[in-house]
């Protein structure tokens, strides 16, 4: 099963990529990995919540934030490997929680990327992964994720 048809049986559409904030790409591609840049939860362009996690944001919230961030960097990734179809498998993925100082949830919310891509991609999509915890993140967004995978020939 291709890949576009995995995520029309999920009910997923891939947007289209995000446009960047500040002075960088949304990903490139180095021999036969791509890189993305750290993706915000951004639907339309805009941010649907912002805030701490722990204090402003639930857990439930901002795993389903962790779950678009980590849409939108399959969006950047789609955009420099030209098919998802290309992804011979997700290798990491760090996920950023801008976290109350007491929240120490951050692998859970980080569940809400890693799903994501397992749901997508199968076997392919089980991958190493970092789920941290920081102070802020920009314009406020409660998550940002960032994949690198391995493309096929």
């Amino acid at each position: 099963m291709s890949i576009a048809d995995r995520l029309t049986e999920l009910g997923i559409t891939v947007p289209a990529v995000a446009a960047p904030v500040a002075a960088y790409v949304p990903a490139v591609v180095s021999g036969a990995h791509v890189f993305t840049a750290g993706q915000l939860p951004f639907v339309d362009g805009a941010l649907p919540v912002t805030g701490k996690v722990g204090a402003e944001v639930d857990a439930a919230t901002a795993t389903a934030q962790a779950r678009q961030a980590a849409l939108n960097a399959l969006a950047a990734v789609e955009s420099v490997a030209g098919s998802l179809d290309r992804v011979a498998r997700v290798v990491k993925v760090t996920v950023f929680v801008a976290s109350d100082p007491l929240f120490t949830g951050q692998p859970g919310v980080a569940n809400g990327a890693s799903e994501l891509v397992g749901d997508v991609f199968g076997e392919a999509g089980v991958h190493a992964r970092s789920a941290v915890g920081v102070a802020v993140l920009p314009l406020d967004a409660p998550v940002e994720v960032e994949l690198v995978v391995e493309l096929t020939d």
